[in-house]
């Protein structure tokens, strides 16, 4: 039996509560090549063992970093060792069924880890205060620009063309609907942009990354000094945290706000997700900071305790006072990330760092001495570029074949530029071995011949 539970005069009456005619109406803003102009090719029925069947024939068809010869795609995602002792703990069924700790009473422990994380994060960051965490790294950012704006009571946000196009891309979805002015910076494929000059009186934040999306490395300690002298915010986003055990913190250089990617740190790839995205900033803004704050503090015996404090979301206060609209923080990634890093402590997420910087340089001299192969990027930290012969993409494709994933084209995240079509976005982590480099350089060399 199917279980329908509205009726077709139920849907009806649906559609008329809300204007619309016909269901497609609200889908009006999908682009129509997005959009399916039939069923797909599956059965209209089939028993619950036939459907896993035919499933799993579909996404066998996938290959899986696991499966791979080799794996060096990164562009914002990272392949990174999860120890088993993080996924053993987050299935407890105490932090598993565990959703919002609205009771403090009886939410210590889901309060106490959320706690511990922000402390991390502010340590990592070089901040002094941190959240609960946000959705991910593209919608945190968004949501600094947004944080700017109120700080500075400006409008302006200057976006480096370093940005990670994804983030670049989301911003501008925030920006379209709530108003304000981005000003949005060329790709700079050699690392150089003049991002000084273009602060003024209205800017209310400049939006950098480090490593950038090309993987070159930057201080930004006087591109701070520059949007101070205007009253403005300097927002660092950083998509690869572990960098953060080798590099100087954005809090160092003199950041307003940072926000992070945090799916290095117990998060595997997962086809896309869940992620956690990482907001920290100065105490003097915290209450302009969105999303969720845990804080600590003593009871009526005089006991230790954890809340939640200046939780100013539009679930807790008065929606046109609320700093963010998001509902949730992503509290179980948040806790796997915790628990790595907690594993790791920061003897461990130094030499975690070391060798993810040690075999990104080790295979960029072996590529760079490939015939058709330039290396672009000279200061990086586990992921470079690099430009080719031929147009990347298609070389990809062709290792792929192999089962080699060589890395990710630079023009399909960036489509329509011109200078992107034979550049080549590498990453090498330390789950990559001598050999995956060996066999990547064979396998380049005889393609690019």
């Amino acid at each position: 039996m199917r279980y329908l539970p509205l009726s077709k005069q139920d849907r009806r009456d649906m559609l008329a509560k809300v204007g619309v005619e016909h269901i497609d109406e609200l889908f009006a803003d999908v682009p129509k090549d997005k959009l399916l102009s039939d069923l797909p090719e599956l059965p209209l029925h089939a028993g619950e063992m036939e459907v896993e069947q035919r499933l799993s024939r579909m996404a066998a068809r996938n290959l899986s970093a696991g499966e791979a010869r080799g794996f060096f795609v990164g562009a914002g995602a990272y392949w990174h060792h999860v120890p088993a002792t993080v996924d053993h703990l987050i299935r407890r069924s105490e932090f598993l069924t565990a959703y919002t700790p609205y009771q403090p009473e009886i939410s210590q422990g889901t309060l106490q880890v959320l706690f511990e994380f922000q402390t991390q994060v502010a340590l990592l960051t070089g901040m002094e205060v941190a959240n609960a965490s946000m959705y991910d790294g593209s919608t945190a950012t968004a949501e600094a620009v947004l944080m700017a704006r109120r700080v500075t009571r400006r409008n302006k946000a200057i976006l480096s063309g370093n940005l990670h196009p994804h983030y670049r891309d989301v911003v501008q979805n925030m920006a379209h609907f709530s108003g304000g002015d981005l000003v949005l910076c060329d790709p700079a494929f050699d690392g150089a942009e003049e991002l000084a000059a273009q602060i003024d009186d209205e800017t209310a934040c400049v939006v950098v990354q480090t490593p950038d999306f090309f993987g070159h490395l930057h201080e930004y300690s006087e591109l701070a000094k520059a949007a101070h002298d205007k009253k403005a915010l300097l927002i660092v986003v950083v998509t690869e945290i572990v960098s953060l055990g080798a590099l100087k913190s954005p809090g160092e250089m003199g950041a307003d706000i940072v926000v992070c990617e945090g799916q290095s740190l117990g998060c595997g790839l997962d086809f896309g997700g869940p992620y956690v995205g990482l907001f920290a900033t100065r105490q003097k803004y915290i209450r302009q900071m969105p999303g969720r704050l845990c804080g600590r503090t003593v009871d009526a015996d005089g006991k230790s305790g954890f809340v939640l404090t200046l939780s100013t979301r539009e679930q807790h206060i008065r929606r046109e006072k609320a700093t963010s609209n998001i509902c949730t923080n992503s509290g179980l990634m948040a806790l796997a990330f915790s628990i790595h890093l907690t594993l790791l402590g920061e003897k461990g997420l130094r030499h975690l760092a070391d060798l993810n910087h040690a075999n990104a340089a080790r295979l960029a001299e072996k590529l760079a001495d490939i015939k058709g192969v330039e290396l672009l990027t000279r200061r990086f930290f586990n992921e470079f570029t690099l430009k080719l012969s031929r147009p990347a993409g298609a070389v990809v494709d062709v290792l792929a074949e192999h089962k080699i994933l060589a890395g990710v084209p630079v023009s399909r995240l960036l489509p329509g530029e011109k200078e992107a079509e034979n550049l080549l976005l590498v990453a090498a982590t330390e789950r990559v071995s001598e050999r995956q480099m060996d066999q990547l350089a064979r396998a380049l060399k005889e393609e690019l011949a």
